[in-house]
């Protein structure tokens, strides 16, 4: 072994005889807390939100020494692409609303700006499809229901959650594709009675509604797409816990200077 490597047996009995640096010891400790955050966010946190995990908790640590200590122990977010399938239905009767944001996504409070889409998840069974409803201000999911069938009821029950959840003044802009679904006299009679303002991305241009899609991005990325599911309900459970338990309360967001959902709106509630 010393010949291969090219050093002295001398050498060699020294090193294996020399205490441990506390470098080494230091690095050594920070991977144990390095890997406790990769583990509990599911394998999902590469190294920027690792670091900043990690800084929340009073750890001081450089990025660059997380992102090396991370590749050294072979922690690497996963993330994996899979096909699409068309969930968005244009070609209608049904009265089509202007885009009022422009590809604005920012709001200055809560429950001002709400935009919405509909996902598909595959299983053994067919597909389940997700109607959510995000809340621009902290990109919170505030509603949302899952059916295995496109049919308008689908967005009707997403938004009557939202509504139950967060009580919304009216004024509300709620922003979405043109699908069918968004289009159907069912769900204008839900905004028209709260007192909402439909807002619709306009004809082929996914970068109006931008803020959803990067959501279903993450959820496909960092969930469905690493798992099989066999039934509907298996997948329905699997996607509630990542909402409820993961998205909305712990992960942390860049755009929200890595904070949750709700930790960023605990801490603007008090700031006011």
């Amino acid at each position: 072994m010393c010949k291969t490597l090219e050093v002295s047996r001398s050498g060699f009995y020294a090193w294996l005889g020399r205490e441990e640096s506390d470098r080494a010891h230091d690095n050594r400790l920070l991977t144990v807390l390095i890997r406790g955050i990769f583990d509990e966010s599911r394998g999902i946190y590469g190294a920027p939100r690792v670091h900043q995990t990690l800084l929340q908790c009073g750890q001081q640590c450089g990025h660059n020494r997380v992102a090396r200590l991370m590749q050294k122990s072979g922690l690497r977010s996963k993330t994996k692409r899979r096909f699409r399938v068309k969930t968005t239905d244009s070609k209608h009767s049904h009265p089509i609303a202007p885009d009022r944001l422009g590809q604005d996504f920012s709001t200055r409070a809560a429950n001002q700006v709400w935009v919405s889409d509909i996902t598909y998840i595959p299983t053994d069974e067919g597909w389940l499809y997700l109607a959510s409803t995000m809340d621009l201000f902290s990109r919170r999911i505030v509603g949302w229901s899952m059916s295995s069938t496109l049919h308008s009821k689908i967005v009707v029950d997403a938004m009557l959650m939202a509504i139950g959840q967060r009580g919304p003044a009216a004024g509300l802009i709620h922003h979405s594709d043109r699908g069918v679904q968004y289009a159907s006299a069912e769900f204008r009679a839900v905004l028209d009675v709260h007192g909402f303002v439909a807002s619709m991305s306009r004809t082929g241009n996914c970068y109006d509604n931008a803020a959803k899609e990067s959501f279903f991005h993450t959820l496909k990325t960092e969930l469905v797409n690493h798992e099989r599911y066999s039934t509907r309900d298996q997948a329905r459970a699997s996607v509630f816990n990542y909402i409820e338990t993961f998205y909305n309360r712990r992960r942390l967001h860049s755009t929200l200077g890595y904070r949750s959902p709700e930790d960023f709106e605990r801490a603007r509630t008090n700031v006011a």
